[in-house]
């Protein structure tokens, strides 16, 4: 050790005891766990809590989206995750509740036109009623949205705070590091530790390269998104093309399959299985039943 003066030098520790906290102190300042029903037809029942009864843990369902969660909803292109963020984003709103949807890849007005779209294919008739309740921040045509991370944070804060919105929807983040994945995760974390700050239910589209395995959870900018948000829903396709194909999807030849997965959720219990997924005609998302309850059908 080095000596100073004939005396030894000594390392002084400095504790940052703000951050050292026992379970009941932190519990207390954490949100109920409830759920967010999404607008998706067969996914709010695949997330789940428990209670203890006579001693015995019991699942019960949590009837959507666990609250406060920051999930990212990835896949190759063409498999419905605009569709699934913007069904969530309708039916908050038509709920009465305010959204932020930051589109990074399509300009505002056709966005617009989109969830207009989505809300007429939901059913809803009275399009007045989501017209207030969705605030778009448009980053796709606006360069400094896009680039700057600090001015997009600033801008949505001051969204959040104008408009008291509890829901964040961001499509896609992968626009936000476009050719810089090297700070792919620098800027995820950003976004995920401001979402929390700001007690948001976030979404965030992530588009995964086309050379990436379909059914994993690995994005651009690799595990960047799947290891720092709280849940991550997987999408892909698959085109039945040989006999074996037909066999495990029970599907014909020349069939476009689509599924659907959540790849781990820290905040809830979760279906583990993969799931058949369909998109309607009006375009809407539907989550089907577990490959493995498809198969049970068709043995009966």
């Amino acid at each position: 050790m080095a000596e100073i003066e004939g005396k030894e030098a000594r390392y002084e520790p400095h504790p940052f005891v703000k951050g050292v906290k026992t379970l009941k102190e932190a519990g207390k300042e954490a949100p109920k766990l409830e759920g967010v029903p999404t607008g998706v037809e067969g996914l709010d029942e695949l997330f789940f809590t428990s209670v203890v009864e006579k001693g015995k843990a019991k699942r019960v369902p949590l009837g959507g989206i666990p609250k406060y969660a920051v999930i990212n909803i990835t896949g190759v292109s063409d498999t419905g995750k605009s569709l699934l963020v913007e069904q969530f984003a309708v039916k908050r709103a038509s709920e009465g509740d305010r959204v932020i949807f930051i589109t990074v890849e399509s300009p505002a007005p056709f966005v617009a036109m989109a969830l207009k779209e989505r809300a007429k294919a939901m059913g809803i008739g009275d399009l007045s009623v989501i017209d207030e309740n969705i605030v778009l921040i448009d980053a796709a045509s606006y360069t400094v949205l896009r680039e700057s991370l600090q001015t997009l944070l600033d801008t949505v804060a001051y969204a959040i705070k104008t408009y008291k919105a509890d829901y964040t929807v961001i499509d896609s983040i992968t626009g936000l590091y476009e050719a810089k994945e090297m700070m792919a995760r620098s800027v995820v974390r950003q976004l995920f530790n401001f979402m929390k700050k700001w007690y948001q239910t976030a979404l965030f589209v992530s588009q995964k390269r086309s050379g990436h395995e379909e059914l994993s959870a690995e994005a651009a900018g690799g595990y960047a998104v799947s290891h720092i948000v709280d849940c991550t829903m997987v999408m892909s396709k698959k085109l039945i093309i040989t006999r074996y194909d037909e066999s495990i999807y029970h599907r014909p030849i020349g069939e476009m399959v689509r599924l659907f997965r959540i790849d781990g959720c820290r905040m809830c219990g979760h279906d583990t299985d993969t799931h058949f997924m369909d998109i309607t005609e009006l375009g809407l998302v539907r989550i089907g039943p577990s490959l493995k309850e498809a198969r049970k059908r068709e043995v009966k």
